[in-house]
């Protein structure tokens, strides 16, 4: 069974604009999430895995906060993408790898909302800024 084109759309607003669904969803009124984080992984973390699933570690690496606004992300249709580049720490020390894909969660509670390739891959190696662009795109169907 699969979503209607409209309610693709309006999950990606509650989830990544905090826009209602009307007579349906809220934002949570008391204490709504203000930020999603977005995280490298050098493997697919899977539908069962969460943001830590093959999560690159290297010193000068940290999860990015992205405000849960349009003007942190772009809904269109049923594919949401970051408003501007999302630029991680550079790498100073470490192992390093490449990243295959990227996440997007709820921070602390490391829940896995939604995960994607990266394309190209990006190898992580001394002196690199890992970049994802405005073009990764994480799509609802």
């Amino acid at each position: 069974m699969s979503k209607g084109n409209t309610y693709e759309t309006d999950v990606l607003a509650l989830i990544f604009n905090a826009t209602a669904i009307a007579d349906l969803a809220d934002n949570d009124a008391t204490s709504p999430a203000t930020t999603l984080t977005v995280a490298l992984h050098t493997a697919d973390p899977g539908e069962a895995g969460t943001q830590l699933t093959s999560e690159i570690a290297y010193t000068g690496y940290a999860r990015i906060a992205v405000a849960r606004t349009t003007g942190g992300w772009t809904v269109t249709g049923n594919s949401v993408s970051p408003v501007a580049n999302i630029d991680f720490g550079e790498m100073t020390g470490g192992a390093g790898g490449t990243v295959t894909h990227f996440s997007v969660g709820t921070g602390t509670a490391n829940k896995l909302l939604y995960s994607g390739t990266v394309t190209p891959n990006i190898v992580v190696s001394s002196g690199v800024i890992p970049r994802l662009k405005t073009t990764s795109t994480v799509t609802e169907d």
